[in-house]
């Protein structure tokens, strides 16, 4: 453990150096001619905040566009009819940073390595739900290792949350932080073939499921 944990100061770096050519590359702003989920997830933002009143197409057009100008112009930020970083920021409630990434990808790592790029995202989403919500510590970090109500993921609890993530998992993360999100508002998961009486789900509305997890709202 004590060598896991002298080498996070070097990750951390690492990850500052990514997420700084991540959020300044062109793929991670969204404008006229942007598709994908990432779009959808504006789109779905803005429609819940009265901003967007037509379907969800995952396309980036005019009404979009006319959509995040006027959150901008709103919220006292750039007004250019992009989603960049601080636009992002506004919208989904929550400026990220490296100590985010670094712990996120390390959860989504040791939950979903297994799952496909979906599932993994999906895990990151439930997480920043957390974060979100009255009910859970304000940060990735705290919802993580949260143990009002006991410790609340197995990684936690046996150490495997400190291993080292794969791209793919980072990758997964990254997206989650920047409003990719495949699993709506749920909070809760878990895989039914080593978990079948969880709490959630008999407690929880069921949301969908992907690959080998259950995700509950």
């Amino acid at each position: 453990m004590k060598k896991l944990r002298m080498t996070a100061a070097a990750f951390l770096a690492a990850m500052t150096l990514s997420m700084t050519s991540f959020a300044a590359s062109p793929s991670a702003l969204l404008s006229i001619g942007s598709r994908g989920d990432a779009v959808s997830s504006v789109q779905q933002e803005l429609l819940e905040r009265g901003y967007f009143n037509h379907s969800v197409t995952g396309y980036y057009g005019y009404i979009t566009q006319s959509a995040v100008i006027e959150f901008q112009k709103d919220n006292n930020i750039r007004v250019d009819g992009i989603v960049g970083p601080e636009t992002r920021g506004k919208l989904f409630g929550n400026e990220y940073n490296d100590t985010d990434l670094y712990w996120l990808s390390r959860i989504v790592h040791a939950e979903a390595q297994g799952e496909s790029y979906a599932g993994k995202v999906a895990v990151a989403n439930t997480i920043l739900n957390r974060v979100k919500s009255s009910e859970f510590p304000n940060t990735v970090k705290g919802v993580i290792f949260d143990t009002k109500y006991g410790t609340q993921y197995t990684p936690v609890a046996n150490g495997t949350i400190y291993n080292t993530p794969a791209q793919s998992s980072i990758n997964a993360a990254k997206d989650a932080l920047n409003g990719v999100n495949y699993v709506g508002s749920s909070m809760y998961f878990y895989n039914p073939k080593t978990a079948p009486n969880s709490w959630a789900s008999n407690n929880r509305p069921y949301y969908t499921t992907i690959g080998n997890h259950k995700f509950h709202l």
